[in-house]
């Protein structure tokens, strides 16, 4: 009689088992003993001999995604009006399939809630697209919006503004240097019903966001403005002095993220105007010279010509 343990040999107490996928069978490799038979394949019952042929032949379907307002979870009837065979169906079946086609449809989005997450899901896409959002920052948004509609609060709001406010939060959580100015430029809604959905969400889901570091605004604006690696160095180390001289706080980072570059730009040789700084950063000539002063007036800069 075998014993449980198939990670021993009950004969000689060898560890060292050889399963023979051809035979199904688990044997020993000192004594020769079978330990087991008739072991299931739980492998495909295809062989491929490339990548490419493998991934075709496979028969699983795509990873749920929140991105769908059914998670990837729910099947399609194919437009198509061809058999399994290839070829094409009487006009009789035609008028079956359609009907069946036209309930399946109705079927998949035949609650509000469903409804509602179809149309935003697909402004997700689009806004993803325009504003070249990774695959993970689009499930972060999509995970936020799903949690305001299943609390009942997308109702008497723009979708729009709630599905935006989720998307610029999932970049403030995950750090990614984005204003609510840059998706202005691609939406329909204003500024104010986009920030005031912004804090509905925060208060609701109870999340407690840290200011945004305008270090994290460098690289971005060193790259719309073509200046080298030097100079972005030098503006983290000119922001990070700025912090520990307590002069970031209660100023927005994209003005001293632009104020920083402008220094950084003159003491590395590579000068750019103020009104090339202010249209990177979004901001006006003013805040780049207001914040331009604080910098060179708290931290004692020299060789700097003073405005």
């Amino acid at each position: 009689m075998l014993q449980n343990n198939l990670n021993l040999c009950p004969e000689c107490g060898n560890t060292n088992l050889i399963s023979d996928s051809a035979r199904g069978e688990l044997i020993c490799n000192v004594c020769g003993l079978v330990l087991s038979q008739k072991i299931i394949d739980s492998g495909p019952e295809w062989r491929a001999f490339s990548s490419e042929e493998a991934n075709k032949k496979v028969r699983v379907g795509a990873p749920t995604t929140l991105t769908l307002h059914d998670k990837g979870l729910s099947t399609m009837i194919g437009w198509k009006n061809k058999d399994a065979f290839g070829k094409s169906i009487s006009p009789k079946m035609k008028a079956e399939v359609y009907r069946l086609r036209k309930w399946h449809v109705r079927t998949r989005t035949n609650k509000s809630i469903d409804r509602n997450l179809a149309y935003a899901m697909n402004e997700l896409d689009r806004f993803s697209s325009q504003l070249n959002l990774s695959k993970a920052l689009k499930e972060s948004a999509a995970h936020i919006y799903r949690k305001m509609a299943h609390k009942n609060l997308i109702r008497g709001r723009s979708i729009e503004a709630m599905l935006i406010a989720s998307i610029y939060l999932s970049c403030r959580l995950n750090n990614i240097p984005k204003t609510l100015d840059d998706f202005i430029e691609f939406a329909l809604v204003d500024k104010k019903k986009i920030a005031r959905c912004y804090r509905l969400i925060l208060i609701e889901l109870k999340i407690n966001i840290q200011v945004s570091s305008p270090i994290n605004f460098i690289p971005r604006f060193c790259a719309e403005l073509k200046l080298s690696g030097r100079t972005q160095n030098r503006a983290a180390e000119l922001l990070k002095l700025a912090k520990k001289y307590h002069i970031t706080a209660g100023k927005a980072p994209t003005g001293l993220a632009g104020a920083a570059l402008y220094v950084a730009a003159i003491q590395e040789g590579e000068r750019r105007t103020q009104k090339e700084i202010s249209l990177a950063a979004g901001v006006t000539e003013a805040t780049i010279r207001n914040r331009y002063k604080e910098l060179v007036n708290h931290m004692r800069f020299e060789s700097i010509d003073h405005i």
